[in-house]
């Protein structure tokens, strides 16, 4: 293994991505393509982390990760099986009306746990699909059936039913008490959500229901910055991942003379500014150690810190600069920074390599907290016992888009994609 002061640019790069693929390269079933939610042992599938896989297989092939025929076989595999999976109103069906629950049994496919059918985690899990049927378009029967289960798919999800009647897209339904009591509001991931809804060739959303939306964002001055507000740092980055934002925009964003990919540069200017002046003084916090978004933490509990009672959280949507903020740092929302502002990604990832190595796994990175103590008080820091899914595929796929601009490339050729992006009223650019 090189010296970490060795890694510059283009090597810390291969590195960082190179591990972060690593997770989905070993944490699958091979017998059903599903890919767990995390490192412990026994974790659960989440289907988002299979929409991650298959979006982070394409891009195993182009860095030479992974054979072409390897990564067809396992998108194959997962996408027979979310064909073959169960629907309907049973607590204990993998799915129900086009959508699959949250979390996953990782052997059997049923329901996991209470979980809920996940509006927003089903659209990171068809993200995958169609990266998949648009990257596997060679002429052979297996990559010919990946185009045409991820079109199948897609189409099956009824974004309709998904309204109840409502403006807004709930967040998720449950055979044992209907949808969940709220909707989308304020800006954040759902916007491949609404994408993808009004890109649909079957139950594709009106319009409207994508400008009651947007009437629902928060715009705000941060550090002497403009920018449409969302705390935690993922919601910047995850749309991203498939979604070229550069050059285009919807009504709110031409008023407003920005665009999503601007906007994202602004939130991690705020992010990187918030933690260089630390306005809680939490340890390890400074322009080369930062990133604060939704991610693992300590635990609940409640410690004395700077002369403070200080509440720790475990995994919870942190967000700046009205937190939720307990200390805890995500690595890898910092690298997944990397399209928006790679002059401050690369020196803290050469930093974070160089002082908390622990936190560089085969894995990926993972969270830390250097301000929390262990039960004893004897020694202070804490770092994540697993790397999750959800925080890697953003790093693979991201740090891709910087490097050749792949993900994006393929989306753009989509058509249900461009449909949506058109239909949500996005024009310029690319467009």
């Amino acid at each position: 293994m090189k010296d970490p002061d060795s890694y510059r640019g283009g090597d810390i790069q291969d590195r960082v991505q190179r591990d972060a693929f690593r997770f989905f390269e070993c944490m699958v079933n091979p017998a059903n393509g599903l890919v767990a939610d995390n490192t412990r042992p026994g974790s659960h599938t989440s289907i988002a982390a299979v929409g991650f896989a298959l979006s982070c297989y394409t891009v195993g092939v182009e860095r030479g990760f992974m054979p072409r025929a390897e990564a067809a076989d396992r998108t194959l595999t997962a996408l027979r099986f979310f064909r073959d999976s169960p629907q309907g109103k049973t607590p204990d069906a993998s799915g129900y009306r086009g959508f699959y629950y949250h979390f996953l049994d990782m052997h059997s496919g049923r329901r996991a746990w209470r979980s809920e059918i996940s509006l927003v985690d089903t659209a990171i899990l068809i993200a995958g699909m169609l990266t998949a049927g648009q990257y596997f378009d060679a002429d052979s029967e297996s990559e010919a059936e990946i185009r045409d289960l991820a079109e199948r798919l897609y189409a099956r999800a009824d974004w309709k039913w998904a309204l109840n009647d409502e403006p807004t897209i709930r967040h998720g339904w449950k055979p044992e008490c209907g949808f969940l009591h709220y909707g989308w509001g304020g800006y954040s991931e759902a916007i491949l959500l609404y994408v993808l809804a009004l890109g649909s060739p079957t139950y594709s959303l009106a319009e409207d229901h994508y400008r009651a939306w947007t009437a629902t964002y928060q715009w705000e001055n941060l550090y002497g910055r403009d920018l449409l507000y969302a705390g935690p740092l993922f919601i910047h980055q995850f749309s991203h991942a498939w979604i070229d934002f550069r050059g285009i925009r919807d009504s709110f964003m031409r008023e407003k003379r920005s665009d999503y990919f601007e906007n994202s540069r602004q939130a991690v200017q705020v992010q990187w500014n918030y933690a260089r002046e630390n306005p809680r003084g939490f340890l390890g916090y400074g322009p080369r150690c930062w990133g604060i978004s939704a991610c693992d933490g300590p635990e609940p509990t409640t410690q004395r810190f700077d002369g403070r009672e200080q509440r720790f959280l475990g995994y919870a949507a942190r967000g700046v600069p009205y937190g939720p903020d307990d200390g805890t740092l995500a690595p890898a929302a910092a690298a997944a920074s990397l399209p928006f502002a790679p002059d401050i990604v690369l020196p803290t990832l050469e930093h974070l390599y160089r002082t908390v190595p622990e936190a560089a796994t085969e894995f990926g990175f993972r969270c830390l907290n250097p301000s929390f103590q262990d039960e004893q008080g004897e020694r202070r820091g804490w770092t994540s016992g697993a790397s999750f899914a959800i925080d890697q595929g953003p790093v693979v796929l991201m740090i891709e888009n910087h490097r050749s601009g792949f993900l994006w490339d393929l989306l753009r050729r989509n058509r249900y994609v461009a449909r949506g992006l058109r239909r949500a009223g996005f024009r310029g650019g690319w467009l």
